[in-house]
């Protein structure tokens, strides 16, 4: 994930940031608790697509 994109790249839903998470291929919202899937180097940056944390899954 290059760190410019990351940078600029915000949650869509609260427009908090977000963290990358290399071995899962996700952008992590540590406020929604919500990791948005990365597919073919590109950000799914859809509410609709993103995955909600587990209750003891790390961030």
């Amino acid at each position: 994930m290059d760190k410019t994109l990351l940078a600029i790249l915000a949650c869509p839903n609260c427009k908090g940031s977000l963290s990358y998470q290399k071995v899962q291929q996700e952008l992590i919202c540590p406020i929604c608790r919500l990791a948005y899937p990365i597919r073919d180097d590109i950000p799914v940056m859809l509410i609709d697509e993103a995955r909600e944390l587990a209750a003891d899954e790390d961030i």
